[in-house]
């Protein structure tokens, strides 16, 4: 699995200390310059800065990853993990929102591009 983790970038050293407590190697991917881009009913998108953070897993270590994460006061909605495969197929997948979300969907750029 492709897992991925959304933070606010004050917050990435507090990610990386709960990730250091998992019981198996974590080398993470870290792009300081990603976003999230929520899209709503209305068609309109919205961005927010984070900073991600992205490691290959295997599926049976998720819970584990969940678990040490929100040990650390994260919360569950940060945490993406989809298939390795599919993660390299496409650059945009989309995550659907949550009961009662104003949003429709969001995804996980890695790079933002560059403001004009």
């Amino acid at each position: 699995m492709s897992v991925s983790i959304h933070v606010e970038p004050p917050c990435l050293e507090s990610l990386l200390e709960a990730l250091a407590l998992v019981s198996f190697p974590i080398n993470p991917q870290i792009y300081h310059d990603a976003a999230l881009v929520y899209r709503y009913a209305d068609g309109h998108s919205e961005t927010e800065s984070i900073t991600l953070v992205e490691f290959p897993a295997y599926e049976g270590r998720l819970d584990e990853v969940r678990l040490s994460v929100q040990a650390y006061g994260f919360q569950p909605d940060c945490i993406h993990a989809i298939g390795m495969l599919d993660e390299i197929q496409s650059d945009l997948q989309p995550e659907p929102a949550p009961d009662g979300a104003a949003y429709v969907s969001r995804y996980r750029v890695k790079h933002r591009p560059a403001m004009a």
